[in-house]
């Protein structure tokens, strides 16, 4: 049978990326501390199309995705997979998104109600002609109360939730956790979201989120401040998305920065391509 995809094309064009978006697939997620979770991830896996060729092969995406959701995949693992994307595809550079939901168990601070929260984390993976890179993102959910309105008022403050998104990119020798991640963050906030709160926990979230006010402004410089002390980060992005109580619509805060960078121009430069 013919094999129309591999037939030589004369336009001499390299197309950038081709391959399969949004497949949903169960893939096992390494844990902290030893074991997995069983996700519903979403994932998006192309490799580089040299000129030379008309088509890809579409259906060994989905062959490498279904054999390696068997597997516990971190890292490392993405690694393999996309070395082996390139391989049985011929190509010298690609790429996978994986998206997918986390759940943490989380203790409510008062009650000690047990319970866990979900949180949207990607995986992202690009090998470039054998040199790869990994980035790993969380968005994480906070509340923040606005120190203005606490200021003003003689009878309590404004407060909503607020959404910290954050991308980084760390020293291959270490390895960053889901879970240290997103506590990083939470500490971030004016208080932390809980799934599960008696009375006396929402009086205790209550008052904590009164106690520590923060702008958008806040959470992000201090995330910053953070990324920028922690020595595993090369690079970072992170933003904080308010949904406001109210006005009818969000504000938001956003930076980046490339902390190998010898000047560190990002600091100075924000990179107005990018969104929070």
């Amino acid at each position: 049978m013919r094999d129309v995809a591999a037939s030589a094309d004369t336009r001499g064009i390299t197309v950038q990326r081709v391959g399969v978006k949004d497949v949903h697939l169960p893939v096992r997620v390494r844990r902290k501390g030893g074991g997995f979770d069983s996700v519903l991830a979403r994932i998006d896996l192309g490799v580089e199309l040299p000129h030379q060729f008309r088509g890809t092969h579409m259906s060994r995406f989905v062959d490498i995705l279904f054999e390696w959701g068997q597997k516990p995949i971190s890292k490392s693992e993405l690694r393999e997979m996309l070395e082996e994307a390139c391989e049985r595809l011929g190509a010298r550079r690609a790429r996978i998104d994986v998206a997918f939901k986390y759940f943490i168990g989380k203790r409510a601070p008062a009650s000690g109600s047990e319970s866990a929260l979900d949180y949207d984390c990607k995986f992202e993976g690009i090998l470039d002609d054998g040199d790869y890179e990994f980035t790993l993102g969380v968005e994480v959910p906070v509340t923040i109360l606005c120190p203005c309105s606490k200021e003003i008022a003689r009878h309590g403050a404004h407060n909503q939730r607020a959404v910290v998104r954050a991308r980084l990119r760390y020293q291959p020798e270490v390895m960053m956790w889901i879970e240290d991640l997103v506590a990083m963050l939470e500490q971030q906030g004016s208080a932390e979201i809980f799934p599960l709160l008696k009375r006396e926990d929402e009086k205790w979230v209550t008052e904590a989120a009164y106690e520590h006010p923060k702008f958008v402004e806040d959470v992000v410089r201090d995330v910053v401040a953070m990324f920028r002390a922690d020595r595993r980060v090369i690079w970072f992005q992170v933003g904080c998305e308010s949904l406001e109580s109210i006005h009818n619509h969000t504000v938001y805060a956003f930076q980046e920065e490339d902390l190998s960078s010898p000047a560190g121009s990002e600091r100075q430069h924000a990179p107005w391509r990018a969104g929070p």
